[in-house]
């Protein structure tokens, strides 16, 4: 059994390393430090256990996972562009993880632009990782995620223009990608992250940042926060008017379609 779960695991590539018992963790690009480390970040400070979450952009699972072992009521993982992709085959990764966990998590092929209400319903907790500068129509699937986040969405993002202190974000175009990546399309700055966020109606929003990496607790309530961070990691948005209100719900773009 070990024997053939390791050569199974050697079969394909991974970004998460994920424990799979036996003494079998993946061999991700991701290190096991840096998973317990995000882990902490995104989740220690949250009561996951007996709601619910959704992980947008799951790839091989790791988070999805985490958030089950945490003892979250439902997991929906969701993926289009990693599960898809034949090199990459990660939807056969996570497959192949979840059986070895035997967790009950479940798995549904969506592309985040897809994401709403009616697709995949509403989830107490939105995980929106590494996902956001991958998009070329970020601000849209941020818009996505925001709308089906009952309490909390967690951004994870790279950032950029760091010493503009007004929202903005940096365009990179083929040819000019951070790590030579492709695939990398957006460095917003914290401004931008911040007021994107304050843009979908979230009452209070945590920022921690590395010098390239943001992470964002974008609160509708705080009923599931176990802990806040030092005041001067939250900001709370201005509350806006009826009619500012209703202009930005009109102007969104997932409501035009």
């Amino acid at each position: 059994m070990r024997e053939h779960l390791s050569a199974e695991v050697a079969k394909h590539i991974w970004w998460h390393s994920i424990d799979l018992g036996e003494g079998i963790v993946t061999p991700g690009t991701k290190t096991p430090a840096i998973h317990r480390q995000e882990s902490a970040s995104f989740f220690d400070r949250v009561q996951i256990a007996g709601h619910s979450v959704l992980d947008i952009g799951a790839w091989n699972g790791f988070y999805s996972f985490e958030a089950k072992r945490r003892g979250a009521r439902r997991v929906l993982a969701t993926d289009k562009f990693a599960w898809t992709d034949k090199h990459l085959r990660g939807r056969e990764t996570f497959e192949l993880a979840r059986r070895a966990l035997g967790l009950e998590v479940e798995a549904l092929e969506i592309d985040p632009a897809d994401i709403s209400p009616g697709t995949v319903g509403e989830f107490d907790i939105v995980l929106f990782l590494g996902v956001f500068y991958h998009r070329y129509d970020a601000i849209e699937t941020l818009a996505r995620a925001a709308q089906v986040a009952k309490h909390l969405l967690i951004v994870e993002t790279h950032l950029d223009l760091h010493k503009i202190d007004k929202p903005a974000m940096a365009f990179y175009p083929p040819g000019r990608k951070p790590h030579n990546d492709e695939t990398n399309w957006w460095g917003p700055n914290v401004p931008c992250m911040r007021d994107l966020l304050a843009g979908h109606g979230f009452a209070d929003i945590e920022i921690s940042t590395t010098f390239h990496r943001g992470i964002f607790h974008a609160w509708r309530s705080t009923e599931l926060r176990l802990q806040e961070l030092p005041i001067e990691a939250c900001w709370k948005p201005h509350k806006l008017s009826v009619s500012s209100r209703l202009i930005r719900e009109i102007c969104r773009p997932f409501r035009r379609r």
